[in-house]
């Protein structure tokens, strides 16, 4: 395997804070010698587990960068018994714009594992990370959320393992998180997932989906700063009390999870997240764009469930994921 074009201006091994870059070249039009910056803060104090902490995987999303940014600016290595690696935003050319994938190559990082060192320059990231950062670490967190295209009820998700000792972990982890809401995940699609990478290594890991719609929220916000906080005191990385609340388990049973709009139209939600319905209820209608005085498409639930996501913008297009439903594990 080629050596990865990424070298980090941080000293993985060196005690103390320290903030620099993870440097990828990128010869382009503007900058025949450039380079790709992507923030890095690591956190050391001696021998220690370590936790490597991500933010926007996907561009659009901001509970991640916004806990990872502060973080950064305040972490104090004396406060730790081991590492913390910090990377605000994973995906930073799709960050800087605004965007779900990259604007460079229209890499999408969650689908774009293990990568290549000779690949896009998604790809090189996605390497980078594969071969270098995700050995280094112990537990990893990658926080997530809607971006401009869904909305989510606000929970820390973990996928079920073929290794039991393995996902007893990451449950542990994803309760310590302490969102208002705890997923057993069922993914649509895992190729080429970073959450498949991490725990394919065996590595604790625990994702979110904290809100949606392209920005994020006061209370989107701190889930993300407490729930990180309290993983890394949970890991024995971090000094002091977790701070914990109730959290609701909810798991997918099936694919019936799911509702994909089969047309083009307006798009009209007709229950709210965190609603209840029963397998039968209308939960949206999709009205003709084109024309007026046409009856609209109706979809209904196909399982009882709480709605646990939903389309975001006002237009929707066939295929897009229009609802997702959920149960509560009593």
């Amino acid at each position: 395997m080629k050596p990865s074009p990424i070298s980090p201006t941080v000293d993985f091994e060196k005690d103390g804070v320290q903030h620099g870059f993870l440097r990828l070249p990128y010869s382009r039009d503007d900058s025949a010698w450039g380079s790709i910056m992507i923030p890095i803060t690591v956190a050391k104090n001696g021998n220690g587990p370590t936790a490597l902490l991500t933010g926007a995987n996907h561009g659009e999303e901001y509970e991640g960068p916004v806990a990872l940014m502060e973080l950064a600016h305040a972490i104090k290595a004396e406060e730790l018994s081991g590492r913390v690696i910090i990377v605000p935003a994973m995906n930073y050319p799709a960050f800087r714009t605004a965007t779900r994938t990259s604007p460079i190559d229209h890499g999408n990082m969650n689908r774009s594992f293990p990568g290549r060192p000779d690949g896009t320059v998604t790809e090189k990231i996605a390497d980078y990370f594969q071969r270098m950062l995700v050995p280094m670490a112990d537990v990893v967190v990658d926080i997530h959320a809607g971006g401009k295209t869904l909305d989510f009820i606000p929970y820390a998700a973990v996928h079920r393992l073929p290794n039991p000792a393995q996902e007893a972990r990451c449950v542990a982890a994803m309760g310590a998180f302490s969102a208002p809401y705890s997923m057993m995940m069922l993914e649509i699609d895992t190729v080429g997932m970073y959450d498949n990478a991490v725990e394919d290594m065996g590595k604790v890991f625990v994702t979110t989906e904290l809100g949606g719609g392209g920005s994020s929220t006061a209370r989107s916000n701190a889930i993300a700063k407490r729930g990180i906080r309290n993983v890394l005191i949970h890991s024995g990385i971090l000094s002091g009390t977790m701070n914990s609340g109730p959290s609701i388990m909810l798991d997918m049973p099936s694919n019936d999870c799911f509702t994909f709009s089969e047309h083009d139209g307006l798009f009209e939600i007709c229950v709210d997240l965190g609603e209840t319905v029963r397998k039968g209820d209308v939960v949206a209608k999709l009205w003709p764009a084109e024309r007026t005085g046409a009856p609209p498409q109706v979809y209904t639930a196909k399982m009882d469930g709480l709605v646990t996501a939903r389309h975001f913008p006002g237009l929707i297009k066939m295929g897009d994921c229009m609802i997702v439903l959920t149960v509560a594990v009593l």
